[in-house]
Parts: C-alpha cells; structure tokens; sequence
C-alpha cells in the first residue's frame, strides 16, 4: 500500500529523481565551513526552540530504517519480484541493525543524558533520514540487483565490506561509550554528593561533565566515532559495490556533513580545555585532519 502516491513507496522514475538529487546534498552542508553554530550535542544552545535531546534523537532517526523496511515489503509486490538476493536483505539487515542502535538502544537506554536539540537541527536530520532511507531501500528492494547472477562472484567483496562494516560498528560503539562513561561518572558522583548531603538525586538529569576521554583512538584525534562510524558506511558501500550509488551517496554525505562538525568541535575542544591539554590530536583522521 502506498502511503504518499508513487512517492513513498518510490516509483522507479520517483527513486531515480530523488536518488539523483540526494548526491548534490554536500552542497547543503558548505554552511557548516562559515559558521560553529550547531545547537546540538556539546554545542547545544538555549532556545526556546530546543528539543528533548533523547527523544528528538530518536524520533529523528527512526524513519530512516523504518522507510527502508517499509520499502523491501512493498516495492518488490510492484514489480513482480519473488524474492529478493540474499545479499540485497543482508544490506538491508546491517542497515537496520545500525539504526536500532543509534536510533534506539543508544539515546533511550544507553546514554545517562543527551543536550537539547535545536528544531533545526531535528528537522535537518529528519530530512536527511527520510531521503536516505528512500534511496538505499529502493535500491535494495527493486531497482537495484534483484537477481543471484548480479551477485554472482562478489563473495570476497562482501565478506571484506562486512570486516569493514562490523570494524566500524564495534568501533563507534566503543568510543561512544567512552564518551557516555564521563556521563555516568558524572551521575555517580551527584549521587554520591547527593547521599552525603541527606538530598535526593535528580532523577534522570546529570549535569554537563566534558571532559577529553583518553582511551582508544581518543589518543590521537577528537571523534573517533565519527571515523569509525564512516568505515561502517564504506564497509556497507564495498558490499554492494561500485554500482550501488545509494550507499556511495550516503558515505560521501556522511564526510561531507561531519567532517566540518569535527573541525567545529576541535575548535571547541580547544577553546574549553586549551591547545596544550588538545595537544596533538587531530579532529577526526589520525595524523592529517
């Protein structure tokens, strides 16, 4: 059942059209390069117009898996596919598979707190998950390889994209947590002050605690989980090869929209803490950026 006409699920001419237009996104991103304002995360800004931090998160990313599901249900019913490759449903497993972490296990039961986000922000990242989820979930349901001899002798090919993909999964968890564990601390220790003061602690707030973590790549550069988070993607992009555009798109939209927030955030990191104690990390790319 279509829920926008022949936009959603996407038509072939529609994905086309939309698949098309989603490479000129890096073009939205240059506004990052002349401004630090990105009210979100450590950057985050007092606004009327500022979010809950884990629900917005959630409800942002949500859509982006949940359209591409929707999509490898409905789109092989319109063009009279029986059942797709099973490289196609790997793609789509390891797709959803990130986005159950980001989208849910991490904002909503891993992360102690998340800052307030920006409406801009939300809509921004909503957009980007809507779009996205459009274009790799029509690929993979139809309009892409739909058959085992388009996959035929691509065996070495995924098994390395899924050595990438999992490298990076496990690596973006890993550093993330690091990031979530100065939380935690934090939470410990108003608890502790809490006690000794006969206080009840604040239920489900911590207080903002930064802090440089120093585990991990967090040695040799700032946001480690972001790098990691791109050698997932071009793990995901190695499986379905140099023809699948989606998942070229998306890594290239990835850099082009996190790589200036590091560059922002290195600025910050820099600014809080003072050049000497950033020392010689770089924001996100060992020994170069």
């Amino acid at each position: 059942m279509a829920v926008v006409g022949s936009w959603l699920p996407p038509s072939r001419e529609h994905w086309e059209l939309i698949n098309h237009l989603w490479q000129f996104f890096p073009l939205i991103t240059l506004f990052q390069w002349i401004t630090d304002w990105y009210p979100q995360g450590k950057t985050s800004t007092s606004s009327r117009f500022n979010l809950p931090g884990k629900y917005a998160w959630a409800v942002m990313e949500i859509p982006g898996f949940v359209i591409m599901l929707y999509c490898m249900l409905s789109i092989p019913v319109t063009q009279g596919i029986d059942k797709l490759p099973p490289a196609n449903r790997l793609m789509a497993a390891l797709f959803t598979i990130h986005y159950i972490y980001r989208a849910l296990i991490s904002p909503l039961y891993l992360n102690p707190s998340m800052s307030p986000v920006h409406l801009f922000v939300f809509l921004f990242g909503l957009s980007f998950q809507i779009i996205n989820g459009t274009c790799i979930g029509g690929y993979l349901a139809g309009y892409g390889p739909t058959t085992l001899e388009e996959w035929a002798g691509t065996a070495q090919r995924i098994e390395l994209g899924m050595i990438l993909f999992f490298a990076g999964f496990i690596g973006n968890i890993y550093h993330e947590d690091e990031l979530r564990e100065i939380r935690r601390a934090a939470a410990r220790n108003q608890r502790r002050k809490a006690e000794n003061q006969g206080e009840e602690a604040k239920d489900g707030k911590v207080d903002k605690v930064y802090l440089i973590p120093k585990n991990g790549l967090f040695r040799v550069i700032l946001y480690p989980h972001y790098l990691c988070e791109w050698i997932e993607w071009i793990g995901f992009w190695v499986i379905g090869g140099l023809a699948c555009t989606p998942a070229r798109i998306f890594v290239v939209n990835e850099v082009t929209t996190m790589l200036p927030r590091s560059l922002n955030g290195k600025r910050w990191y820099v600014q809080r803490f003072g050049r000497e104690n950033v020392g010689s990390r770089k924001a996100v790319i060992p020994g170069l950026i």
